[in-house]
């Protein structure tokens, strides 16, 4: 089995959707340290002008620095999602607009309480959208016993681990940072995938790369993104 393990981003850029469909379960790391001002709370659009790009957010409840990802409350006082669907309007003569404003408004029309659960209805919408085949898990809710963690590559390998994962894949951020000795010696492929990051046209702007997969949906069909998907590198 194929195992893919991230924090809960916020409409993620499409490389880490390339990890989920490469992977057939992809966990939810949910029982770390949230990280202020990270990707599990803001991601990027285009801006008007389209030479540059902007910030679309979730809100969340002011917290001590140690809190954990699963404990992260989101602050529904705030009337984030009119402002987010504010923004989205950047993206009204887009070819693909009416498909994806129409997904973002499902995934986001309950209120949901908690980070962690609303980047999971994300995931799953989108994936359900693009119709990945990939299983998607929050650890704190798998009930399974890992290992304790001794270093930070080892959540990873530990929860591989458990679920007797062949294949870990991560994203090429942790080239440097895992000790591949570790996984090899507990019969686990470690694997990192770049995503190319296809240039494709953002109406007659330049192309701005790596921007949220709301940015990706609106200018491309589903056949296209699948594409995209698979275009990475393994490093």
């Amino acid at each position: 089995m194929r195992v893919a393990i991230m924090q809960p981003y916020f409409f993620p850029y499409i490389g880490y959707f390339s990890l989920l469909q490469a992977a057939d379960m992809f966990v939810i790391l949910d029982t770390v340290q949230f990280q202020r001002k990270s990707w599990m709370t803001r991601n990027k659009i285009i801006t008007s002008k389209g030479s540059d790009s902007t910030y679309i957010k979730l809100p969340v409840k002011k917290a001590p620095l140690n809190t954990l990802i699963n404990q992260i409350v989101i602050n529904n006082e705030v009337d984030w999602k009119t402002t987010l669907f504010s923004q989205l309007l950047v993206y009204k003569k887009a070819p693909f607009y009416n498909e994806t404003i129409n997904l973002v408004n499902s995934i986001l029309y309950e209120d949901t309480k908690k980070l962690v659960d609303v980047n999971k209805n994300i995931l799953l919408g989108i994936s359900n959208y693009l119709g990945l085949d990939c299983e998607i898990v929050v650890f704190s809710e798998m009930n399974i016993k890992v290992e304790d963690v001794n270093s930070a590559d080892e959540w990873a390998l530990n929860i591989s681990k458990a679920l007797n994962a062949t294949e870990y894949i991560n994203p090429p951020g942790g080239v440097s940072f895992f000790n591949k000795q570790k996984y090899k010696d507990n019969n686990i492929e470690l694997k990192f995938i770049k995503n190319k990051l296809k240039q494709y046209n953002q109406f007659h702007f330049n192309s701005i790369p790596g921007l949220s997969i709301i940015d990706v949906m609106m200018f491309n069909s589903i056949e296209e993104i699948h594409k995209m998907l698979a275009d990475y590198d393994e490093i």
